[in-house]
């Protein structure tokens, strides 16, 4: 006895999706303690002061559950087998960013600074806060417009004229803005923006379209040396073609940070599509000339190489060693518990203390033991978008991931590098915890594309559903 059933009657349904842990509970669960950990933070904060609680300690509760919660219902409706880590991770150090600005605007030396350069003190976590609204509002809005990350696949080489194009804006006559010799910044209609936070994006999906259809190319070797596969001559134009951009970045616009991360985003998502290390050690090759080659004739540059080698000893106009040298000294005032929130003296870096050097305010007030937990949670978030990689079922999804996640921790990493002194400083923000609209709403926008692919590669496959008249026909045979 055997059975048959109608090929035109078979089909699937997501009877099979129903039941599957979505983790969206857990995610709610974490979302409390995200909120919680930085609401305890400011009320300590506003005890050290003053010996009072702040006044604005409901509201800022509120605010940041409020947006947090609207982040959570979003991707119970539109992603609702997304990562649950991501979300509650990146809201905890946005609600401490928020803190810290907060705290440093108390700071009456960082107030009568800010009068003697620009006339008036405009405290910036009220701004801050608004960034990270307009961030979530982008976040909300990946994940409900964005239904398939794969879309983006058909825009490779228009996000590499959309990537060029915001790079090169702040070198445009009139909107293009100068500040402390990095030309990184355009205003608009009384706005400052800094484009290459949204390029870093735009860029990724560039590299990962582009390594999906080149990457068997590129694994190609011509010959060996010295334990290593070389690649063949006409493959390392790519390579030579975006190390040419970032120098060109570095040299007309001053920006060390954006110049390494777009070329060491380019050189790790290489690596992830070729699996030959030939093209990291190629890579730092590269990078080391390129700056060392730049930093013989560029004197923004060199100014940053000399405080990193001297912060103590040397002195420019810009006052970039007694930054360095007083960022340094947080850290070591820190020690290992810290001084206390509220309680240090970072505000003597002087203007750039709630931006690049934010994390110096962390260093002294949380000592190692926080400076350890802030990377850890750093480190989750990373960890994260690779374990959505490796989960991503197309390869373009898994470069993608690849690509966002090595540009989170390299900004990370330079930034966290360049405060600490093992690194020249670089000029970027700290993602989420730094003041700085363009940065905080790009990550948001980082993390909501992470989400989606999250979303992508965990999601159940659809389950094949029987034919009940197929199992009813019984076909006899003697």
């Amino acid at each position: 006895m055997s059975s048959t059933s109608n090929p035109s009657t078979q089909h699937t349904s997501t009877i099979g999706a129903i039941g599957a842990p979505s983790r969206r509970n857990t995610e709610l669960a974490l979302l409390v303690f995200a909120v919680v950990i930085p609401v305890f933070a400011y009320a300590n904060v506003g005890l050290a002061i003053d010996g009072s609680v702040p006044s604005g300690l409901l509201a800022y509760g509120l605010g940041l559950g409020l947006l947090s919660g609207v982040g959570h219902v979003v991707l119970r409706r539109f992603a609702a087998y997304a990562d649950p880590l991501l979300l509650p991770l990146a809201t905890l150090l946005n609600g401490l960013g928020l803190v810290v600005i907060w705290r440093l605007d108390q700071s009456e030396r960082l107030q009568q600074l800010a009068k003697i350069r620009y006339g008036t003190f405009t405290p910036s976590a009220p701004n801050q806060l608004m960034y990270s609204a307009v961030g979530l509002a982008l976040f909300v809005a990946v994940l409900v417009f964005l239904k398939d990350h794969r879309i983006l696949q058909r825009y490779t080489y228009i996000s590499m004229v959309g990537a060029l194009v915001l790079l090169l804006l702040p070198l445009v006559p009139g909107i293009g803005a100068d500040v402390f010799g990095a030309k990184i910044w355009i205003n608009i209609a009384g706005f400052s923006i800094q484009p290459g936070e949204f390029a870093k994006i735009i860029i990724a999906i560039f590299f990962s379209g582009y390594l999906m259809v080149k990457r068997d190319a590129l694994a190609l070797a011509s010959r060996r040396f010295m334990g290593l596969y070389l690649p063949r001559g006409r493959d390392l134009g790519p390579i030579i073609t975006i190390w040419a951009v970032s120098l060109l970045i570095l040299i007309f616009e001053n920006d060390l940070g954006t110049s390494l991360l777009f070329f060491g985003m380019f050189v790790i998502m290489l690596y992830v599509a070729t699996e030959r290390t030939s093209w990291i050690v190629i890579g730092l090759l590269m990078s080391a000339a390129g700056a060392v080659g730049v930093a013989s004739f560029a004197s923004h540059v060199q100014a940053r190489v000399n405080a990193w080698l001297d912060p103590f000893g040397c002195y420019d106009t810009s006052g970039a060693c007694e930054q360095i040298g007083q960022s340094i000294m947080s850290f070591g005032s820190g020690g290992v518990v810290g001084t206390g929130l509220g309680q240090g003296n970072s505000d003597l870096i002087g203007f750039a203390a709630n931006s690049d050097f934010i994390f110096s305010t962390f260093g002294e007030e949380l000592g190692l033991a926080g400076v350890m937990a802030i990377l850890l949670i750093y480190a989750l978030i990373i960890e994260r978008g690779v374990r959505t990689a490796l989960a991503a079922r197309d390869p373009f999804g898994k470069l993608f991931a690849v690509g966002l996640s090595g540009a989170f921790a390299l900004q990370v990493f330079v930034v966290a590098g360049g405060v600490m002194g093992l690194i020249p400083l670089t000029g970027m923000t700290m993602p989420f915890l730094a003041a700085g609209g363009s940065s905080v709403i790009a990550n948001w926008a980082l993390i909501g594309i992470l989400l989606r692919i999250s979303d992508t590669a965990r999601r159940p496959a659809p389950a094949p559903a029987s034919n009940p008249d197929a199992e009813m026909t019984q076909v006899v045979r003697p």
